[in-house]
């Protein structure tokens, strides 16, 4: 029997809530209206948002390579190239230096025509969003397609059901010149949304993009601050409310319904009613059974919530720091 390969980072499912209030956690870009199931009256909210918040925060802070940014800088004027191999002109010219980046570097060819070149995957691997969620590179002569082991579910259910309320507001400016009068626009806002956002760590992916555990630390921190900080006028009013991982103990297991296990209770005659968290509670009965399973390794969280805190006490349920 052959041994089992070392493994960089734990197979693990995210479970993260945050709050909304009067705003629109993630609109259509076609409609500009809030996602939303009309059966089940949930708000919507996508993988590519969430994603959006992470890679956003980075930029931002500083000190850390992003490789799905808009960056022509690099491109020759009149050249059409598209986004991805643009950028990765930008990364190359970067790491052009194989003295102070030989770790980009690779060894080609054979005796005397033997040199070292640029290796596309190893200067996307240098991007904490490439190690985190993956990513192409479409330049000519260095494609790449790597599978993040780090993905969220394509769209997230809100944990209580919302009637969504319509919104108008004038603008001064009008729509066109031949206009004296400013627009008037339409749209629909939540009133209050508990989003659960689904996650999911596949330690094999990462041994190809070469994700450690610091690198998760770091996108749970930027997770959790870029929904406090966001400033925009649709995300302004957002609160992070709870981070769930559940670490399994072997790298192939997987609990049924992970996505099912925080329940909502509302203190109102129906839950479209909420508008706080004094509302409702939240029940983690079924998470206390799933840390007592043995395919699960231990429970870890994180909250600034006293009242999330003392009902997250229990064996193999460990509170972290972010």
């Amino acid at each position: 029997m052959s041994e089992q390969r070392k493994l960089p980072v734990e197979k693990s499912e995210i479970l993260f809530f945050y709050e909304t209030t009067y705003s629109t956690p993630n609109g259509d870009p076609f409609t500009g209206e809030q996602r939303y199931d009309e059966e089940t009256k949930k708000v919507l909210v996508s993988d590519v948002r969430i994603k959006r918040f992470i890679r956003d925060y980075f930029i931002a802070i500083g000190g850390y390579d992003v490789y799905v940014f808009n960056d022509r800088s690099s491109v020759e004027e009149g050249k059409k190239i598209s986004g991805a191999a643009a950028r990765m002109q930008s990364l190359k010219k970067k790491y052009n230096d194989v003295d102070k980046h030989p770790d980009v570097y690779v060894e080609v060819g054979k005796g005397e025509k033997k040199k070292k070149e640029q290796d596309a995957l190893k200067v996307m691997q240098k991007c904490i969003d490439v190690r985190l969620f993956g990513g192409i590179s479409t330049e000519e002569g260095d494609a790449v397609n790597l599978t993040g082991p780090v993905q969220y579910s394509l769209l997230n259910p809100s944990l209580n059901s919302v009637d969504l309320r319509m919104h108008q507001n004038t603008s001064v400016f009008s729509s066109s010149t031949e206009k004296s009068r400013g627009a008037i626009g339409t749209t629909t806002v939540v009133p209050y949304a508990i989003n659960q956002i689904h996650g999911w760590i596949n330690p094999y992916s990462a041994l190809h993009t070469c994700l450690s555990e610091e690198d998760i630390k770091l996108m749970f921190k930027a997770l959790w601050e870029s929904i406090n900080n966001a400033n925009t006028r649709t995300k302004q009013n957002q609160n992070s409310l709870l981070l769930l991982q559940i670490v399994y103990a072997e790298p192939t297991k997987k609990l049924y319904g992970a996505d099912r296990l925080v329940k909502l209770n509302t203190l109102k005659a129906t839950e479209e009613q909420i508008r706080s968290s004094e509302d409702y509670t939240l029940d983690f009965g079924k998470i206390h059974e799933a840390a007592q399973k043995e395919i699960v390794k231990e429970i870890r969280f994180y909250t600034q919530v006293d009242a999330i805190k003392s009902q997250l006490q229990g064996k193999k349920i460990k509170a972290i720091t972010l």
